[in-house]
């Protein structure tokens, strides 16, 4: 019986071990969407508000860290013709277009994601 509890505590300390070291590296999958610590935010080409004449207040359920608002962003973003920011505080995302969207368009660009759109101001 003590060496079961033995052996349990080892594996338990060694799991800690390695997670911490995973972490360190950069490598741990700890956030709450599964993805490693940092994700990436990709530059949008154009940032000259004056060629999106469109704007839209997009309010977003699901996102609880800023991985997840990266990844909302980055969605959005994939759209092509949009700027898109998330304020992770506001579960929102401000966005910019060059052509008229409707909440269905946004709909489709978070379709692949565990995001939602909750509505548009």
């Amino acid at each position: 019986m003590s060496t079961v509890i033995i052996i349990a505590g080892a594996a338990l300390i060694i799991y800690a071990i390695y997670g911490t070291v995973q972490k360190f590296r950069g490598k741990a999958k700890s956030s709450c969407c599964g993805t490693s610590e940092t994700v990436s935010a990709r530059k949008v080409e154009d940032t000259d508000k004056s060629h999106y004449p469109f704007s839209y207040v997009v309010n977003i359920e699901g996102m609880k860290c800023s991985n997840c608002a990266t990844n909302v962003q980055n969605a959005l973003n994939d759209m092509g013709d949009v700027w898109a920011r998330v304020d992770l505080g506001k579960h929102r995302a401000s966005v910019l277009a060059k052509n008229e969207k409707t909440e269905s368009d946004f709909r489709d660009a978070l379709r692949k994601t565990p995001y939602r759109v909750a509505g548009i101001d």
